[in-house]
Formats: structure tokens, sequence, C-alpha cells
């Protein structure tokens, strides 16, 4: 785990009077983008319609840059499916998380970007300097990955019906009483979080992060407190409209959820909570495909969301958390209340940010997670 912990949601989101519609001001756009216009082949997250019939409407008109968007739901898919464009092509730019572009890189999937080509003082501080900006490169300082947003996921919870600690907790999510929704590894994390809290676990949970012989034995208890307590899920989440459908569809009590998805059902008898062990956070950002065709091009979408206008933007198609410097003040007043009321000081002080995966990781994580849905 990193000293992210520094960066402040409420210095990030603050109620205001402007919505993002109101956003007029161009931004600061390179002369020699504007000239060459073109194309753009960009592969991200399924399920935020706002991004096609906002975001890149809005960066077409400042740029004359058409974005070609190919919507996926998770990571694991955009992965597999930037293996694949290695040799056939088709993908300038992707937007996986900041614990999951090392093993991309690892896999000879991405190049670096070139930081003359961005506005790397466009950033809020802690984005794309400090811990996150040392991760965001690799062992010789090339900078590989820049940030598009950021949020966390904690509990949503029906709050006519779901079964809480006092204070919620995640091991709410093991109640038998609660119908649940949740990602698999998510869940095995959140099972992993919680016997540590409880003095259960041998050694930090974080130290499955580092060590494979630590994961095993670690994630082997996670594993199987989480099927002795799996009676009670009612849907697998693996990108947005899983999780939503959970609730509306299946008739979940409770999730570990995205804020987005609380944030989609908060006029609809939902709350998001942050479980006294603290929220999972994350950081989300771009990466350039090695052999990607519009370079410049994927340059200028990753500047544009570093920009007020263009950060507000891509934050609120997310329901998430701005990466720019003066984007928290043209944030919709309801997006900025709605975080704002789920985090306090306290809250923020346990947000427990995704560490680094590596790709052994990610693959040896993918088969505790089968494990756990086909029990």
């Amino acid at each position: 785990m990193t000293n992210d912990k520094t960066i402040s949601r409420r210095g990030f989101i603050k109620t205001t009077v402007a919505g993002v519609g109101a956003l007029a001001a161009p931004a600061l756009i390179s002369s020699k983008a504007l000239a060459s216009s073109g194309e753009l082949n960009f592969t991200g997250w399924a399920g935020y319609p706002d991004l096609k019939d906002k975001v890149f409407p809005a960066f077409n008109k400042a740029t004359g840059i058409t974005v070609n968007f190919t919507e996926l739901p998770d990571q694991d898919a955009m992965f597999a499916q930037a293996k694949v464009a290695l040799q056939s092509g088709g993908i300038d730019m992707i937007e996986p998380t900041i614990d999951r572009w090392g093993g991309w890189n690892s896999n000879g999937l991405l190049q670096a970007w070139d930081p003359a080509k961005l506005a790397m003082d466009n950033y809020l501080p802690g984005l794309a300097d400090g811990a996150a900006g040392t991760r965001s490169r690799d062992k010789d300082g090339k900078l590989f990955y820049v940030p598009s947003n950021w949020g966390t996921e904690a509990l949503v919870a029906n709050v006519k019906d779901a079964k809480l600690s006092s204070p919620p907790s995640i091991g709410d999510l093991f109640n038998p009483e609660n119908q649940i929704v949740v990602r698999p590894h998510s869940a095995l994390v959140a099972a992993g979080r919680w016997l540590e809290a409880q003095g259960k676990l041998p050694r930090p949970w974080l130290d499955s992060y580092t060590d494979m012989g630590a994961m095993t034995q670690l994630w082997d208890m996670a594993l199987d407190f989480a099927i002795k307590n799996k009676g009670n899920v009612v849907q697998w989440w693996s990108g947005e409209n899983d999780a939503h459908a959970g609730f509306v569809a299946n008739g979940a009590t409770l999730g570990q959820c995205w804020d987005s998805t609380g944030y989609n059902l908060r006029n609809d008898g939902y709350k998001y909570i942050a479980p006294a062990e603290g929220a999972i956070a994350w950081h989300q950002g771009f990466v350039c495909m090695k052999n990607a065709v519009n370079v410049d091009q994927a340059h200028e979408l990753a500047k544009f969301v570093s920009t007020p206008e263009g950060a507000a933007l891509w934050a609120t198609a997310f329901s998430s958390n701005p990466v720019g410097k003066g984007a928290a003040a043209m944030l919709k007043p309801d997006v900025a209340a709605y975080y704002s009321g789920t985090f306090d000081d306290a809250a923020l002080a346990k947000l427990w940010w995704w560490p680094d995966q590596s790709a052994e990781f990610i693959a040896k994580r993918g088969e505790y997670a089968d494990k756990y849905k086909a029990a």
C-alpha cells in the first residue's frame, strides 16, 4: 500500500451552483492536434453513457478528433482485448487502474507517454505526483500511466431492509440476513480484510500482494470463509450494469460496489456507506498501446481530461472524483453533495487503496475468484 491516503476527497469535492452543463471555456489543446484532426481508438468501461453522449462530443468540438469508443465491462476483458490488439491493431488508448498497468507493461502491451505533450501541472496534488506519480512510472522513470478519475468501492445498502452492524462493517456482507451483490475478487478481499480486523489472520493481508506464498496462505483462508458464508449471494458483478441489476432486478439488500452504483441508486432507497474497516479506493487512468497508431490524439485526450472542463466531464460521467485542478467547482451540486455526505474526515483517513498487482498475482486472484463462484 502507498501513501496515497494523503489525497483528500473533501478537498476535491465542493458543492457549487455550477453544473457540468455550464462548461463553456475551451480546453487548452495544441495547434498540432487542431490541425491534424483525425481519430482515436479508445477502449474503456461499459455502463457510462455520458462518455459517448457528452464527453467525446465535447472533446471533438475542442480538438476535431473523433473518438471510436469500444466498451468493455471490466479490466480483465480490456487486458484480453489488448493482447489481441497487440497483434491485430485497433486500440490506441485504454483506461485501467493504477494497480494494474504494471502487469500490462510486463506483457509488452504499452508504450510510455511523452510528458512534454501532456500538461502535468493540471493535475491535483497527489494524483500524478508523490506516491501515485512513482507508481505511474517504470524503474527507469518513464511515464506509463496518467490519471483520469478516482473513487471508491464500499457498501451500497437498502436503507429499509439491509441488516447493518453499528457502525456498518464489511462483515455485514457475510450476514445471512442480507441478500448481497458482490464482485468475486472484491468479496474475497472483503473477507480477508474482515478476518484481519478480527485478528484471525497470521500475518497482514497486504503481504499477499508482495509475496505469492503469503497470498496462497491468506487467500485460502479468505476463500474458505467466503464459501462458508456464500448462501446470501444473489448476483455477481463485474461492471456497472451487473451491479445495478443485482439490486433492481434481483432484490439485493446490500452490496460492495463502486460509488457510481450507489449514486445511481441514491433516489431509490439506497445509501452508499463507508464501512468501519475503510472503503476500498481506486485510481483510474490512461495507458497507450505499444502499437498505437494515433499517438498524438491519445495525448490530446489525456490532456483534455486533465483540464478543469474535461476532468469535470469525465468524473461526472463516472459519478466519481475529478483529477484536474479547478474541476470540483464545475461538478453538478448533487454529485458533490453525494460524495461529501458519504466521507467525513474519519472515513477519508481509512481509505484502503488497491495495492499494485502483478500479472502473476492477477492470474492467481482469478483462480480464487473462479473457485468462489463455482463452490
